[in-house]
């Protein structure tokens, strides 16, 4: 491993004497005159540890252990001052500082304290690259892992939804708002199933005659065919699938991003087809929902559109992440792969609505958002959402109040879907 030491002083002096005594003792000095020229170096990839001077002009030492502890919270850094501040020391070491040191310090205790912080560095280095070894270990027979991101409570529960209905073999209904990627699950599923080495046949539903229904269902054989928006499928149509279900040889896993209760209510669907579809069911949950999966959804999109690009995908800053949290995305992951390929060719107008916000707008948009995930989560059950997020009742319901949500409007039919529509969103 690398014995790299990111050095941060405005003194050219220091920085030099410093850097001399870290060569001699086979350490790799990268020096930095300001937190401005290190900022850049800060980050989980840096493989050494950081050394910075606590006093500094414009952004100080205490600056630069916030910004890499919010950066990588495991990444050391260990602070210098010329003075014999205790409570400055206590400060430090409170902050994170991995060590504290006064200048002019001896060059013992200061490879001491790097040769710990080193060691510290490449055990934490190690354990990840194992973790990440066995995450993709367990991705690569897992499709659901691999194929569907997020790591809230909803993206796991979609994923345990995938599982069960590649396993089960049944015919399957994907669900969701427009735009939340239906027909990607709805492969993910297949690719669970034990058929997965078989083919994957997509059509829209809409306007499919008998005869491109039965075209499809042939090339599907030992594999799935997907029919997207299935509600709209034409009643002609539908008895030619019904037959081709009894003949077998191929999986039906149909999508739609409406009440098919109401199709059948309304003699567009037939009750037989529904009742196959309703065994097995997999629910996409909208962003609006899962706010605090846009992060990881937008970064894998951005690293997506750069390599399609070929191009190198720029950084999604801590700043960026909240604007983003901060919108309603109605268009769901499809606006969001929109928003992260404008982003890579340096064209961010999704994030533009936020930019023109003040702090406080941006925070309560968030919030909003925080509130409207956990109403969804527990049903509209306001008292458990208050729990989730460890708020005071009544400091939940004031919050409700002035952002217009209304719990009920959250509550959830057994079908699924929202028993009253949502407030307008502000």
């Amino acid at each position: 491993m690398t014995r790299r030491v990111l050095l941060v002083d405005d003194d050219a002096a220091v920085r030099e004497a410093l850097g001399q005594t870290l060569e001699l003792h086979a350490f790799e000095p990268v020096t930095a005159g300001s937190f401005v020229q290190a900022k850049d170096l800060i980050g989980p990839e840096f493989e050494g540890v950081i050394v910075s001077d606590i006093r500094m002009p414009g952004r100080d030492g205490f600056h630069l252990l916030d910004y890499a502890r919010r950066r990588d919270a495991e990444l050391p850094v260990i602070l210098l001052t010329g003075e014999g501040d205790v409570p400055m020391a206590v400060r430090a070491m409170s902050q994170g500082a991995f060590g504290f040191l006064e200048k002019p310090c001896g060059q013992a205790e200061l490879t001491a304290v790097l040769e710990r912080a080193l060691t510290a560095r490449r055990m934490v280095l190690e354990n990840r690259a194992f973790r990440a070894m066995m995450e993709a270990q367990a991705r690569a027979g897992d499709p659901a892992a691999r194929l569907i991101f997020g790591r809230s409570q909803q993206a796991e529960g979609l994923r345990a939804q995938v599982r069960v209905a590649g396993r089960a073999g049944t015919e399957a209904l994907v669900m969701g708002p427009p735009g939340s990627g239906i027909s990607k699950v709805a492969e993910v599923i297949h690719l669970c199933s034990a058929g997965s080495k078989g083919p994957f046949v997509k059509r829209a539903a809409d306007g499919l005659t008998r005869q491109a229904l039965d075209e499809a269902w042939a090339m599907a054989q030992g594999g799935a065919l997907f029919l997207d928006e299935v509600g709209v499928l034409p009643v002609d149509t539908q008895v030619a699938l019904s037959d081709a279900l009894e003949r077998g040889g191929a999986r039906l896993i149909a999508g739609t991003t409406q009440d098919l209760g109401q199709a059948v209510a309304a003699g567009r669907l037939s009750a037989d087809l529904f009742y196959r579809l309703e065994v097995c069911q997999a629910r996409i949950p909208s962003l609006a929902q899962r706010p605090e999966d846009i992060p990881e959804l937008f970064g894998h999109y951005v690293a997506q559109a750069a390599e399609q690009a070929g191009i190198r995908a720029p950084e999604v800053t801590p700043e960026h992440a909240a604007g983003l949290m901060a919108q309603d995305w109605p268009g769901n992951t499809r606006s969001l792969m929109s928003a992260a390929m404008r982003f890579v060719l340096g064209m961010p107008e999704a994030l533009s609505q936020t930019r023109d916000l003040g702090l406080s707008e941006q925070m309560a948009q968030v919030e909003r958002s925080l509130l409207a995930a956990a109403l969804g989560r527990h049903n509209g059950r306001a008292a458990e959402a208050a729990k989730a997020l460890k708020l005071p009742r009544k400091t939940m319901y004031d919050k409700l109040a002035r952002y217009g949500l209304r719990p009920e409007a959250f509550r959830r039919t057994r079908g699924g879907r929202p028993s009253v529509e949502r407030t307008n969103r502000g």
